[in-house]
């Protein structure tokens, strides 16, 4: 890994508009499960399979199914330990506390990059902190859905039923979110892509709007895009960004 850190070391010593591209693979290495890989989401066995039951309709046709699911796998509600913010998550506040980052773009919902002190950051696919009742709008954060113990959560002023912010199958993505990381994207002189192996679309047609100076990946499988990179990191991003110094 020594090379290959020193080589990116250089390009974000030299990029003055530096945005991070991430995936997955970014929010396992601080405990989360990612849905496919070989241990992920998509090769446990479930009642019904977990794309399934992650779609808009099943959401409005079983939403007690679809909560037994949730709460124990995304919001992890049983683990003894709630996921913290890895090296990675704080490597990157801390480019963008110095002015050499100017946006996270996530397609992560777990509010990781946040809690390690990130503020510019899109997450393309929503958030878990965030919940909102379907019926008159109510905003509700992950301290009220983890302390509900419906098996459907209700809203406490309409009794309508809440909604995780989160983008199920079948649903579009936030157009303000894809404009911002547009932007930023097409803004960037580096453009830092860590933990997604670039297959979950539209998300992953976001950097084709890359016409910057330095394209790097890294991530422990090879991706699609690994012949555009200028340099391709096959290794935890954790570590690699850790090494970083700023």
């Amino acid at each position: 890994m020594g090379n290959s850190v020193e080589e990116l070391q250089k390009i974000i010593d030299k990029g003055k508009r530096i945005v991070f591209f991430g995936g997955a693979g970014v929010s396992t290495e601080s405990g989360i499960p990612d849905f496919r890989s070989v241990d992920g989401l998509y090769h446990q066995k479930y009642d019904y399979p977990p794309e399934q039951i992650l779609s808009h309709t099943f959401f409005m046709r079983k939403p007690e199914e679809f909560y037994k699911f949730y709460r124990d796998k995304i919001m992890m509600t049983g683990a003894s330990e709630k996921p913290k913010p890895n090296k990675a998550h704080l490597k990157l506040a801390e480019l963008e506390e110095k002015g050499k980052l100017t946006a996270v773009v996530t397609q992560n919902i777990d509010g990781l990059h946040q809690a390690a002190g990130s503020k510019t950051v899109y997450e393309l696919h929503g958030s878990i902190l965030r919940n909102y009742c379907m019926e008159c709008g109510e905003s509700f954060d992950i301290d009220f859905m983890t302390e509900n113990k419906e098996p459907v959560p209700h809203c406490p002023k309409c009794g309508g039923i809440i909604k995780p912010d989160v983008v199920l199958y079948e649903e579009g993505l936030d157009q303000r979110t894809i404009e911002g990381a547009v932007e930023a994207i097409s803004q960037a002189d580096v453009l830092i892509i860590g933990g997604t192996s670039l297959v979950v679309y539209p998300a992953a047609g976001l950097i084709d709007y890359f016409k910057g100076d330095s394209l790097v990946l890294i991530n422990k499988g090879a991706t699609a895009r690994d012949k555009q990179a200028d340099l391709c990191i096959a290794d935890s991003i954790g570590e690699v960004l850790g090494a970083i110094s700023v």
